[in-house]
């Protein structure tokens, strides 16, 4: 016999769902005979697998030890992480992802932030591969391979549903920097309509409204600037995919080093002489809103992520 006694990131969703996350290689079916034969209940009592959980709640699968590692797999893949943390508190993590660093794996060999993460958290002691088969922290928001800065995690499903929430409906604030080609003087304000190639995992932006197209609005304001090239300062006000790289390229003023959406010119100069192989875009800085229940201790609490090095390097030699 096995107890579960469901911990506070097992609380609030369904037995049957949560039954399917500890015995994953399990049938449905299997699962439902269980509990139709009370060889599965939930605090001494006869279940169907619809019931919402608390915690506290006691279950106890009456099945062989044999039968629950049969239909148990836990895969953890560990790696050596080196993770920049902004900050860090018993909910939630701030992290300055580097550029080439997935943020979620796109395939089965990949390794992103989200492992390096999880193996933090594991030879930190902060949970246990135990922990991993009912709920995996993750991350909150998402940054292309290629672009660095702040990507926010939860650690715990409170946290991660909350922040995640934030992030969905725009009430946090999110600013990045990048340097394009051309002079940008002055503050402005655009929007347009994105549409998304998913044969070529690439996105156009026009300023005409399309059927299929998706609603955008970016705003940016001149840091430094010369005759060829601007540092911005970009706020993200809806958050679409390579929304900021498109936009801007659709304005004609493409992000040095976006070898997607870039100049191939320009690209090619700053590859040669800097061996620059990515875009210099760079999520810098958090603002996080007003909150009223757990979270409020990060009210309006603002966080910064360094440029990277090479950015920095670029960025004090042309201005």
């Amino acid at each position: 016999m096995k107890i579960i006694n469901v911990s506070v990131n097992e609380a609030g969703q369904r037995l049957d769902k949560l039954l399917c996350k500890y015995l994953n290689l399990a049938p449905k079916s299997f699962i439902y005979k269980m509990l139709r034969k009370k060889n599965i209940t939930l605090n001494g009592k006869k279940a169907d697998g619809s019931e919402k959980l608390n915690m506290d709640d006691e279950i106890k699968l009456f099945l062989a030890d044999e039968t629950v590692d049969k239909f148990s797999e836990l895969k953890v893949d560990k790696v050596s992480h080196n993770l920049n943390i902004i900050y860090e508190d018993k909910n939630i993590l701030i992290i300055n992802k580097p550029t080439g660093l997935l943020s979620q794996k796109a395939s089965k060999e990949d390794v992103s932030l989200v492992e390096h993460i999880i193996s933090y958290l594991l030879d930190t002691g902060q949970i246990t591969e135990n922990d991993l088969k009912s709920f995996k922290p993750g991350i909150c928001n998402r940054l292309d391979r290629n672009t660095s800065g702040i990507v926010v995690a939860g650690k715990t499903l409170t946290s991660l549903q909350t922040m995640a929430e934030v992030f969905r409906d725009r009430s946090i604030h999110k600013y990045y920097k990048c340097i394009v080609k051309g002079t940008i003087s002055k503050k402005q304000y655009i929007e347009g309509y994105l549409v998304k190639d998913k044969k070529t995992n690439k996105v156009t932006v026009t300023k005409e409204k399309r059927k299929e197209g998706i609603f955008i609005q970016t705003e940016y304001e001149p840091l430094e600037l010369n005759s060829e090239h601007s540092l911005l300062e970009v706020k993200l006000i809806t958050g679409r995919s390579h929304q900021i790289r498109a936009h801007l390229s659709s304005i004609d003023h493409p992000i040095i080093g976006d070898f997607k959406y870039g100049n191939r010119t320009v690209n090619e100069f700053f590859k040669k002489n800097y061996h620059l192989e990515y875009q210099l875009l760079h999520s810098y800085k958090l603002i996080f809103p007003e909150f009223k229940n757990e979270f409020s201790y990060l009210s309006g609490k603002e966080f910064i992520a360094e440029l990277p090095d090479q950015f920095s390097r670029i960025k004090n030699d042309i201005f």
